[in-house]
């Protein structure tokens, strides 16, 4: 899909990913699927909207994700 978005999860980072790491993720998935790097001013609000939300799902799933044995963490 996007090359430049990580992967967010251990093993891949030894620590938890930060929210600015989710965000940037976020970011790029939003980009890639408008075809916008950035959007025009009539489109900022739902670019943005879009950005929060894959933002708040994508620290959901690394919360609620099993790792290697690991016990999933509380989401919130």
């Amino acid at each position: 899909m996007c090359r430049s978005i990580k992967t967010l999860r251990p093993p891949a980072l030894p620590e938890e990913a930060t929210e600015e790491e989710v965000r940037a993720a976020a970011l790029q998935f939003v980009r890639k699927v408008s075809g916008f790097r950035t959007p025009a001013a009539h489109n900022r609000e739902v670019f943005d909207h879009a950005v929060d939300v894959i933002t708040r799902a994508t620290q959901e799933l690394l919360a609620g994700l099993e790792v290697r044995g690991q016990t999933a963490r509380k989401a919130g």
